[in-house]
């Protein structure tokens, strides 16, 4: 008798086990992960380095023309404010799972450089026109999944002989 009630127990829980297993994978079935993109810098010896992120783009496919809009948190974001263990969202959604293989980051007009209280206009080339395409290679992993963007403000300022200074983005993607 007590091996039948200890085997029924056995039974019960394993049964309630492998109904709660199921459950938990059912919760991904529909295929999508909450995904978010995030942002931070390397230090750089400037008072500000201004970014205006208009729309963050994910595409799936190398040769697709196909990009997926995110919910982009767009303004202007200052890298430096972005230093030493910091990042910030900028943007994020319910995507289909798979694999991303670009981001692209669309910046509008409002970017500068800011040295000593003086604010100098900061040009990206095709920033704002075709975005700046980073490669990923990213198979999203389960539910939920983020990439970081890791600006190198250092690496990406130029000077040009005429004064201007221009951004030409040095970024590792981790994640």
């Amino acid at each position: 008798m007590k091996t039948t009630n200890f085997l029924m127990l056995f039974l019960g829980a394993s049964l309630f086990l492998t109904i709660g297993f199921i459950a938990c994978k059912k919760d991904n079935a529909s295929g999508t992960t909450k995904f978010s993109v995030k942002m931070t810098d390397n230090p750089f010896d400037a008072t500000e380095v201004n970014v205006d992120v208009q729309q963050v783009l994910i595409n799936y496919d190398d040769d697709s023309t196909e990009w997926v809009n995110l919910q982009t948190h767009t303004g202007v974001y200052n890298l430096l404010d972005l230093q030493n263990n910091v990042d910030t969202l900028i943007a994020e959604a319910i995507i289909p799972t798979g694999k991303i293989e670009e981001i692209r980051l669309v910046l509008g007009s409002d970017n500068t450089i800011v040295f000593d209280s003086v604010s100098y206009p900061l040009t990206i080339p095709s920033g704002s026109q075709s975005g700046l395409k980073i490669k990923v290679n990213k198979e999203l992993n389960g539910s939920v999944d983020s990439l970081l963007i890791d600006f190198d403000a250092a690496l990406s300022i130029l000077q040009t002989g005429a004064g201007d200074y221009k951004l030409k983005p040095v970024i590792k993607v981790k994640g």
